[in-house]
Order: structure tokens, then sequence, then C-alpha cells
């Protein structure tokens, strides 16, 4: 397997922050996402080595045994349990000792028994689970989807349910690493980066958004028009209603994940704006209406 530096393909140093790994792997994925460059097979490549180093160097436990293992980090659980089994069982040491020229994949296969050194018992022990981010926008994840996430330089096609939520992990089994000797596969981890760009707020299954009510329609009453997450709904406003009225419109919020047909509310909060650049018409009646309100 050969080596590939991580922090080499997302342009950083290998003293990078958390929020540094995360900037460089976003602005990356946009500019050789397949949707911007259709057809393009080398960029299409980029994409997967891009994604391949953030779901290594985002993790800070991978990162950790990538710094320490390079190419072999995939192994280095499967080698501290060998270790500390060997540790409790010293007839069952492999008898082999990794020279200072040797990397760490001469090291397992001697250390699992497929060297021509070794001549240990050969061990099994399940892979490596995999760690993998996955961006979507607040409009993604108002409906069930599909998508394709590259893991490991592999596509994978998920059905993507309504309603997940922003930091949710889900789990796919058996899409991780292979197992050493004949173990089984890990699983991915998916975790869920929700970016919201609309005006509404999302809170749970709720959604909360407010909207300009203007003056004469607040002390009047009247209809009017609103934006909802998925069209546009009509609402009575009831005469004389005070600003920073908040009003309901049931089963109108964001999906609840996994109970297809069900959904939070939405809650819309007026916004009391009053009239500017008044005509002297104007000006004269609002005067008559405050001399009547002082009777």
């Amino acid at each position: 397997m050969t080596f590939i530096d991580y922090y080499k393909i997302l342009g950083i140093s290998k003293n990078a922050t958390k929020d540094e790994i995360k900037k460089a792997y976003r602005k990356l994925a946009r500019k050789f996402h397949p949707d911007v460059n259709p057809g393009d097979k080398e960029a299409e490549k980029k994409f997967k080595e891009i994604n391949e180093a953030n779901e290594v160097l985002s993790n800070p436990e991978n990162r950790a045994k990538y710094d320490e293992y390079g190419k072999d980090w995939q192994h280095a659980e499967a080698f501290e349990k060998a270790k500390q089994q060997q540790q409790y069982n010293p007839r069952q040491q492999t008898g082999y000792q990794r020279s200072s020229d040797e990397d760490f994949s001469d090291f397992f296969s001697a250390m699992f028994g497929g060297g021509q050194r070794g001549r240990g018992r050969s061990m099994q022990f399940r892979g490596q689970d995999f760690n993998a981010e996955l961006a979507l926008s607040l409009e993604d994840v108002y409906r069930t989807h599909k998508r394709t996430l590259t893991v490991n330089g592999k596509n994978i096609r998920l059905t993507i349910p309504a309603g997940v939520k922003n930091g949710q992990v889900i789990k796919i089994k058996k899409y991780g690493a292979e197992g050493i000797n004949g173990g089984p596969r890990g699983d991915l981890n998916i975790k869920f980066s929700i970016v919201n760009s609309t005006k509404f707020r999302r809170d749970e299954n709720n959604l909360y958004t407010s909207v300009d009510l203007d003056l004469y329609t607040a002390l009047l009453g009247g209809e009017i028009t609103v934006d909802t997450f998925d069209g546009k709904a009509k609402l009575k406003v009831k005469p004389e209603t005070p600003n920073g009225t908040q009003v309901k419109l049931k089963g109108k919020g964001f999906p609840v994940y996994k109970k297809e047909g069900h959904y939070g509310d939405l809650y819309i909060m007026y916004n009391l704006k009053i009239p500017s650049k008044l005509s002297a018409k104007e000006k004269q009646l609002f005067e008559e209406l405050a001399k009547l309100r002082s009777l």
C-alpha cells in the first residue's frame, strides 16, 4: 500500500487545528465536487482523495494513528491488541523484532503470521471503523433523498431520511476497513453537518421565523400571505394585533426523523412596521386620530 500524505492533499501543516482541517476540506470539496466538474475524471479522483484525507484527519483518534503508523494506521488497533496478547502469553510471541529500516507493513505481516519469518498463530481482528462527515443544507434534509458519499476511494449510495439533525451520526455496518486475517469488516459512521442558510430557525422538529406586519393590518385586521418551508400559506390577522405576537401553523414545521407524514409546527412572530415618509394628508389624519384618543 503506497503512503498517501493526507496533510499535503488538504494543503495544511501537520500542526493544523480541527477548524483549519474542516475549512481546507470544505474549500477543496466545493472546488473538485463532481457536480461542479461533470465528466472530469481528474477532478473526481482529486475529490475522492480529499474525502479520504478528511475522513482520517478530522477524527482525532484516527489522526493520531495515522501520524504514528502512516499507511498502516487502519491496523494500529489490531497491532496493539496483538502486542498486549503477546505480553500475557509469552510463548505465543512471533520472535520477530522490527528493524529500523522496515515499515509497519512488514511488522504486521510477521506479527499476524503472514510473513516468512512469523512463527506465531494467526489472529483475527475486526476491521477499523471509518468515520466520515457529510455536509448538507437544511433544504437537503427536508425530504428523503439519495446521495453518493465517497469513502476511502469508494462510492457509497446512501438514502438519507428526511429530518436528519445536525451532528447526528448514523452507522452503516460492514462498510469500514477489512478485517485482519479474515476478521469481520468495520463499520462506517457518518456524521451530518447541517448548514442552515434559510430564514427559518430549526429547533428539533419545529421551525421559527418572523414576518413584517403593516400598521393598518395590525390595527384593523386582515389577511396576509406568508412563506413556509415548502410553499406559502394565508394567515388571518386579528384586529388590534400587538407587535411581537406569535402564531402557530400546525404541521408546517420540519419532518420528524423516520416518521413519514409527521411534521413539527411553524411559529411565526409579527414585527410591526411603522409607516414612513407620510404625506401631509396622512399626517393630518394621524393627528386627528391622536386627538380622538386623548378625549
